[in-house]
């Protein structure tokens, strides 16, 4: 679940933002940094490379290896090899991206939502069938991460990512060793908590604290998670997503919640962060490939999908990004640094018993949650 423009720091002037921005929009790729895929199958890759398509890609911002800071630009190896164009857009949270589709705003080949909303979508009859003859990479998927209750019979979702959230700290402001979700309510830290501005990943914490499901429906339930995150608000001094990334790494706040992923990319520039994940329990998440109904490029959203799949290519994401990959053959290419960092792979029996997989609510809950959420913000 990357967030849009994590990467410009908040020293950036304005206008430098702004056109970083556009960059982003109109494109996934920046200058080139190297081959990707050492060996690609040629005949296959290049079988639409006279035909002018254009897939539109709607993604997590900073979600694909792009070519920055001596990391390999895979979209424009696979624009050279296919001669398909990838025109990528980004969405902020999983709620934009079904908003934006919903309202036909959206004119997507290919789409990367998560776990519960690729359910949602599912059920509202609003993605395709994959054709996985196009897609002979679909084995390289580690089996764990495939027939998951999201789409059990795999017929409309490949992997992309998974990852958990935890907490992101900073070591010079925060003193303790052992805490929980608990953090986030300590007065000793007011107005130094940052908090999810989404509603689903805060009520997650929150019922997690009270010991309910994340994915409780009952209206009790909701309502005690609502009084919670309510006695919460006058603690916080943000609720944010990209802006995460930016506050932490100027020092600004002391503690938020966070995605495992976009912690290891932070860590990586700023020594005086740490993560650690929640043993009581966290979100375990799974980012998935996915093509639109009525795509209009459906064939080669399958091709740029099986090239995602290339072991290389996967593996170039994972470490750019920061994700864990669900890839088998990517994973064999992963450092022994990385795989034991703590942050990026756990054990199937860890996952088993600390982690919990968002599944969609009912209308009625998630509306509830909804409604809950706007009164939380609004303070009404």
């Amino acid at each position: 679940m990357k967030k849009f423009l994590s990467l410009i720091r908040a020293a950036v002037p304005a206008a430098l933002i702004a056109s970083a921005a556009a960059v982003l929009l109109s494109g996934c790729g920046n200058a080139a940094g190297g081959t990707v895929v050492p060996n690609p199958d040629t005949e296959y890759y290049s079988q639409l490379k006279d035909e002018g398509i254009t897939l539109n890609f709607a993604n997590w911002g900073d979600y694909i290896s792009d070519g920055t800071d001596g990391y390999p630009d895979v979209i424009s190896e696979f624009e050279d090899l296919t001669g398909i164009t990838i025109n990528c857009t980004t969405f902020a949270t999983n709620e934009d991206l079904y908003a934006k589709m919903k309202a036909g705003a959206a004119d997507y080949d290919i789409i990367i939502p998560s776990d519960y909303m690729i359910s949602k979508m599912i059920s509202e009859d609003m993605l395709e069938k994959l054709d996985r003859d196009n897609i002979p990479n679909i084995g390289n998927t580690d089996p764990k991460y495939l027939s998951r209750e999201f789409d059990p019979s795999n017929e409309y979702s490949v992997p992309y990512f998974w990852g958990v959230t935890g907490i992101i700290y900073n070591k010079e402001l925060v003193d303790e060793e052992d805490f929980g979700w608990e953090i986030l309510w300590d007065e000793k830290y007011a107005d130094q908590i940052l908090m999810f501005d989404n509603p689903r990943d805060a009520f997650a914490v929150a019922e997690n604290m009270l010991g309910y499901s994340m994915n409780s429906e009952d209206p009790a339930e909701l309502q005690a998670a609502a009084d919670l995150l309510t006695r919460q608000k006058p603690l916080v001094q943000a609720y944010v997503m990209d802006e995460i990334f930016n506050k932490m790494g100027a020092g600004e706040a002391a503690v938020a919640p966070y995605y495992a992923g976009d912690a290891v990319m932070l860590m990586r520039d700023y020594d005086f962060l740490d993560f650690k994940t929640v043993d009581s329990g966290a979100n375990l998440f799974i980012d998935s490939m996915c093509i639109p109904k009525h795509a209009k490029n459906k064939k080669a959203a399958e091709i740029f999908i099986n090239y995602l799949l290339e072991p290389e290519a996967a593996l170039a994401n994972s470490d750019y990004v920061g994700y864990s990959t669900p890839n088998a053959k990517a994973f064999e290419l992963v450092s022994d640094d990385i795989k034991n960092n703590g942050i990026s792979y756990f054990s199937d029996e860890y996952l088993s018993a600390h982690t919990e997989t968002f599944k969609t609510l009912s209308p009625d809950a998630e509306r509830l949650m909804s409604d809950l959420w706007t009164k939380i913000r609004s303070g009404k």
